[in-house]
Order: C-alpha cells, then structure tokens, then sequence
C-alpha cells in the first residue's frame, strides 16, 4: 500500500493563561496519531503534528472548532510566547497579547522568528532572549530586539522603544517584521540581520 503524504502543522491552545489543552482538544488530535507516535512539545508553546497532506484544510477547520490555534512550520514568525498571565486577562495585558499574535504569527521571513510577551518585569515569557520581545509596563508596553538564548554568542535583547500604547506596539512590531521579510538575505537570522542594518534602523 502506498504511504499517504504527510505535513507537519503546529498548533497550541490559543493564547491563555499558560500553555494548556482541554479533553476535547486532545481527541481531535489523537485522531490523527498512532499508538506508538510521539507528539513534539516545542520551546514556543507549540505541538507539531503530522497530518495528511491533502486533508490539511479539513483538518485545521476541525482543530480550529475546538479551539486550537493552527501555525504553518518553517521559515515562519512563531505564535507569541507568553507568560502564564498570574494577575488576570486584563491586567496582564492579555487582549493585547492576542492581538499581536493575531497580526504577526505565521508570516513568511527569511528564518524562524521568535516573537515573546510578558506581562509583567519579572519577563516569564523571555522577552529578553527572544527575537522580538514586549514586556508591559503598567498600562504601557517595551519592545526589545536581539536577543539570542543559545550559542557561545548568546545575548539579551536591547531596549528600542518605550512607553508604547497597544497601537504604537503593533506599528512598531509590524514594520520590523515587514522589513525583515523584505530586505532580510536568505538564511539570515533576524539576530545576525539586526546587527548587520543596526537596531535603530529597524524602525526608519
């Protein structure tokens, strides 16, 4: 019998009060597994799945009624990775955490992109060692770029803009993205990008 092709997905919960799944959740993807298969858990609060390639649609319609978010694997900005939200939906910031992730997530750029939020200064989320990263300030938000968490050159993000609105944060965190998909090289990480054309030029 010939295999039937496959494709990888990546799905989560949405964005939530940490990375959790619920009963009905996880049947919907038991469907699509072997006994014996493994699901991989992602550092971005992502599963990958395989599914069958030419029931793609079907499938993500189907995850997306019970409430799982769907993201195309590769060369893709990832889902935002979140904090656990410990003092609320509206006081951590979360619809604007949504928002972004709703605008940015799943765009084409020339590498993986990381993008990272935290509600608070204590940084749960690794803003600081993402790609792009927002920390809130009161009823204000921090956009950090840069960050790189592994290799021997491993290093915080730096501070580029502050005291943002929620609109201004996602102008801002847009036309990087924007300018990173446009002008970045092929294979050029968003890392080795904002050294080569300088921080402050990520926003002209």
């Amino acid at each position: 019998m010939e295999k039937q092709e496959k494709m990888k997905i990546a799905i989560n919960g949405g964005i939530g009060f940490g990375a959790k799944l619920n009963a009905k959740q996880l049947v919907a993807i038991s469907k699509y597994m072997e006994e014996d298969e493994e699901l991989e858990l992602t550092t971005f609060q992502q599963l990958y799945v395989e599914v069958p390639a030419d029931k793609e649609k079907e499938v993500i319609e189907e995850f997306t009624k019970v409430g799982l978010a769907c993201y195309p694997v590769g060369n893709f900005v990832k889902s935002l990775r979140t904090c656990n939200f410990c003092k609320g939906e509206e006081a951590e910031g979360m619809p604007v955490a949504k928002e972004l992730n709703r605008r940015i997530a799943g765009k084409p750029v020339p590498v993986t992109l990381k993008a990272a939020y935290t509600g608070c200064a204590v940084g749960c989320g690794e803003p600081m060692l993402s790609d792009i990263g927002v920390m809130k300030n009161r009823d204000r938000f921090n956009l950090y770029v840069g960050g790189k968490a592994k290799g021997k050159d491993a290093e915080v993000g730096s501070l580029l803009l502050e005291n943002l609105s929620s609109e201004e944060l996602y102008e801002a965190v847009e036309k990087i993205i924007t300018g990173y998909a446009e002008t970045g090289k092929k294979r050029e990480t968003f890392y080795k990008y904002t050294k080569r054309i300088g921080r402050l030029h990520l926003i002209e």
